[in-house]
């Protein structure tokens, strides 16, 4: 009941904001205007409690004590619970709309993997012999692009061969 006269004595920029977090309403966005509200929703209970928490600091020197301010802020507390509860909300249907995009696109990503799989085979005219497979550690890697990369490479081979030359001598 407090909770409904709150956000009654809202303005009508913060209950208008708060209507869109309603069921129905969360329902008729999709992923990017549930991001969008979430960052306005998120953005308004941020600015509540630092509120809050300033209102709250102040009086603690006037009133003698946090646990006696408590109850003088309890406006500006309530204010930030309301905009909390919003923006969970928002949050669990921006969740929800994650997974079920991400569902999508695994599922559509599995659907070209099978199609590709399921592709006609290449000519017989144009295939190439495959190519030798050896163990991990006889493949030869690709010299790196970057000079950065083609450092740390030298350097690597390098010191295993000044190791290697340590257990030669030995």
């Amino acid at each position: 009941m407090a909770a409904k006269a709150l956000v009654n004595s809202l303005t009508r920029a913060q209950q208008d904001l708060l209507r869109e977090t309603d069921r129905d309403n969360l329902a008729l966005l999709d992923e990017d205007g549930l991001v969008e509200l979430h960052t306005r929703i998120r953005r308004a209970r941020d600015k509540h409690v630092g509120l809050y928490r300033r209102e709250a600091a102040s009086k603690v020197a006037t009133v003698g004590g946090r646990g006696k301010a408590h109850a003088k802020n309890t406006r500006n507390r309530e204010t930030a619970e309301v905009f909390e509860d919003a923006l969970a909300r928002v949050s669990r249907a921006l969740a929800a709309a994650a997974r079920a995009s991400a569902n999508a696109l695994r599922a559509e990503r599995l659907a070209m993997a099978r199609a590709a799989r399921s592709a006609p085979a290449v000519p017989a005219g144009s295939r190439r012999p495959p190519a030798k497979r050896g163990t991990p550690s006889q493949r030869r890697r690709p010299a790196p692009d970057q000079p950065v990369l083609s450092k740390q490479h030298a350097s690597t081979r390098a010191m295993g061969a000044r190791r290697q030359a340590r257990r030669d001598s030995r």
